[in-house]
């Protein structure tokens, strides 16, 4: 029998920010699962900027669960910080990730004069040449195709959140760890389920959605139709903050098919998100991880992110001319929280008006833009002008990319003959609390939350 060391570096108390590290001191070895960005909290960017708690230089292999920025945003400062290691993740990760973090860089560049805390030597660290350094760390290893490294055996299995994201199983000595990464909520418009899980030993898991329940999935859709028809009627601009990544693409499928069914009428539709068009490119790429009715669509030479009226804008320049185009509009813009991006010059232009929707399809962390929109508060400061909330505000949680409440307990009751230890991980604490109390009520398991920066030692 032999002792890992478990160390909860960043990622508990908060939905961001993942980041683990795993030792075998026996084996002299250290793992690290995600490295991800601090979003939405006050802390955020002396989170982000602050040093790692360990060396990166003595790190081995750094595992990536999936490609949005609170799991991979870190890793070009690991890199800045001497690491030297491995980087794995599924293939569709490895090329999802690069665009990830490249748009980081950029926004971080463009927004420097506004921002005094974004120095020479933050834009240093997000370089080309630490980003490039960062893709030939980078291995790509297909689900289901386990490997070993210093006598620990790694399998990667879907876990349907988002295109190429993971949960990640680490066995040694017969013993099995799982670090979850985000799981999906399943099933998915466009991708495979989330696979079920049986045989873990010791659970990380995410609880996002943990004290709480999404709509009923067939009733999202039509939600989505009512909201867009009652746009229409009120001859409005309908603004959806969408995250660049899995829900932008959802959300074209679903469209296209309410246009195909003539669901909805035909106005314009605008993806106004440089990112959303490039990671749109990679998912045309990875079409054999689609689900079956996805795929078929694929197949036969329909572009299923694609339908009329829509006009993606890649340029500044198109995206200028969505504000002269007349009413009604649909504008798909990211960031998902309103955290940056072309979103936030819509809603300065369109929160005002009571004729027009914002449309709120994910997650809005604490402290986020998205946030103060979401609770429907009179008004929110955008570049430091007050601007009036008189749209409506509409919420479609079904389209969450997350596991719910209920979802989240039937994932564990699958390997709760085995499971030992459960860890919450990535909710705010009222929702990581409320899924431990119901672990414990319907399963009887040991469930737990970890403190940042504590250490546990697991028994393999």
């Amino acid at each position: 029998m032999k002792k890992l060391k478990l160390t909860f570096c960043t990622g508990v108390d908060t939905v961001t920010g993942a980041n683990y590290l795993l030792e075998d001191e026996e084996q002299g070895l250290k793992i690290l699962v995600d490295c991800g960005l601090v979003q939405g909290e006050k802390t955020a960017e002396e989170d982000n900027n602050a040093a790692f708690s360990y060396d990166p230089k003595t790190i081995d292999v750094l595992f990536v669960t999936h490609a949005h920025l609170d799991h991979v945003g870190r890793i070009p400062r690991l890199i800045n910080a001497g690491f030297k290691g491995r980087i794995i993740s599924t293939p569709a990760t490895k090329d999802l990730a690069r665009y990830m973090v490249e748009d980081e860089a950029h926004i971080l560049s463009h927004n420097r004069h506004n921002n005094p805390t974004i120095t020479k030597e933050i834009l240093e660290i997000y370089s080309e040449e630490n980003i490039n350094t960062m893709m030939r760390l980078w291995e790509g290893i297909e689900y289901h195709k386990p490997f070993d490294i210093k006598g620990l055996q790694i399998n990667f299995r879907n876990s349907g959140h988002i295109l190429g994201s993971a949960f990640i199983e680490m066995i040694c000595n017969g013993k099995k760890i799982v670090f979850t990464g985000d799981l999906g909520n399943s099933p998915s418009p466009i991708l495979k389920d989330c696979e079920k899980l049986t045989d873990a030993d010791y659970l990380v898991m995410e609880s996002v959605y943990g004290d709480r329940n999404h709509e009923d999935r067939d009733n999202r859709k039509l939600l989505l139709e009512h909201i867009i028809q009652d746009n229409v009627k009120r001859r409005g601009v309908l603004v959806m903050p969408t995250f660049s990544l899995e829900r932008t693409q959802e959300l074209l499928f679903e469209i296209d098919d309410l246009i195909i069914k003539g669901r909805i009428p035909l106005v314009p539709f605008f993806l106004d998100s440089p990112l959303a068009i490039k990671l749109t490119d990679v998912y045309k790429k990875y079409e054999n991880e689609m689900n079956d009715e996805a795929r078929e669509m694929a197949k036969s030479g329909k572009n299923i992110f694609v339908f009329p009226g829509l006009k993606q804008t890649p340029e500044a320049e198109d995206s200028k001319m969505i504000l002269r185009t007349p009413n009604p509009k649909i504008v798909i813009a990211g960031s998902g929280m309103s955290s940056g991006g072309r979103i936030v010059h819509h809603e300065h232009n369109y929160l005002p008006d009571p004729n027009n929707t914002i449309l709120l399809t994910g997650y809005q962390s604490a402290g986020t833009l998205g946030r103060h929109i979401q609770d429907k508060e009179n008004s929110v400061y955008i570049n430091g002008e007050q601007v009036l909330i008189r749209a409506k505000v509409e919420m479609i949680s079904g389209y969450s990319g997350h596991k719910d409440s209920d979802a989240l307990l039937d994932f564990v009751a699958g390997t709760a003959e085995t499971v030992k230890q459960i860890f919450t991980v990535m909710g705010e604490p009222s929702s990581s609390m409320f899924l431990i109390q119901k672990i414990r009520d319907n399963l009887g398991l040991n469930a737990r939350q970890p403190i940042k920066g504590e250490s546990v030692f697991l028994e393999f």
